[in-house]
């Protein structure tokens, strides 16, 4: 009978590592790794497909259709907005939003500074949050949309940025998207929207369910009036220059 080789003594270890199983935390950490490579693919997927493809309803808008029975949503292409309302949503929410990569970092220095009393989330956060996440505070929706911010930043353009916020922001109760808005609370379209109307469209934000833009109480009407001051100042000053489309 043929005698069964043994290994040599340097060969040992390796012979021993092909018998016996790995730990189970290294099988544990090789699973965990996929996981997050399959995270990371699909929100790659995702960001360059709504990169021209217009999103579907989110998490927050499919709660609302069911609370609410249904909800206004229209998507209307930049082009067929007005002017003056996407200047009057950059000047009430991010003013420098042509100047920076996804964060305004003196407006997250000014939030603390406050005590935390105003926010500091850029345009391009809120697109995160409102297309790829979900609502609410907590620290892992945070992290996400620190990550994903940039990398939407990246391979999206400032003007689809603003074309898709100015399409999934609320503006009144179970109202979506800047063309819903139009026709609901004006009776009119994206496009015929006048400076007021655009101004008390941008003022209800980030609290549509409290202020009304079709009878606006103090709050709003002296909001309107910045607005319309703030979009004319970032027109002139240049501020509007990364989503202003040329002739």
């Amino acid at each position: 009978m043929a005698r069964r080789k043994t290994p040599k003594a340097e060969e040992a270890p390796e012979a021993l590592a092909e018998v016996l199983p790995r730990p189970l935390w290294r099988r544990a950490l090789a699973w965990a790794g996929r996981g997050v490579m399959a995270v990371v693919v699909f929100y790659l997927f995702l960001i360059a497909l709504y990169s021209f493809v217009p999103p579907p309803r989110n998490i927050y808008q499919w709660q609302e259709a069911l609370r609410l029975g249904g909800i206004e949503r229209d998507w209307v292409p930049m082009d067929q907005i007005a002017p003056e309302m996407a200047r009057s949503v950059v000047a009430a929410e991010d003013a420098n939003f042509c100047l920076h990569w996804g964060f305004d970092i003196e407006q997250i220095r000014a939030a603390i500074a406050d005590g935390q009393k105003r926010g500091a989330s850029t345009i391009s956060q809120q697109v995160v949050k409102n297309v790829f996440l979900w609502q609410g505070r907590s620290y892992v929706r945070k992290a996400l949309e620190a990550v994903l911010t940039p990398v939407v930043e990246l391979m999206w353009s400032k003007e689809r940025i603003l074309e898709v916020y100015l399409n999934e922001a609320e503006f009144s109760e179970g109202v979506f998207g800047v063309g819903a808005a139009a026709r609901v609370l004006f009776d009119t379209d994206a496009a015929s929207l006048t400076p007021k109307q655009a101004a008390r469209l941008a003022a209800v934000l980030p609290n549509p369910k409290e202020y009304n833009a079709v009878k606006p109480g103090s709050y709003v009407r002296n909001r309107a009036g910045q607005i319309i001051s703030g979009a004319e100042t970032i027109e002139a000053d240049g501020r509007a220059a990364c989503f202003e489309t040329v002739d």
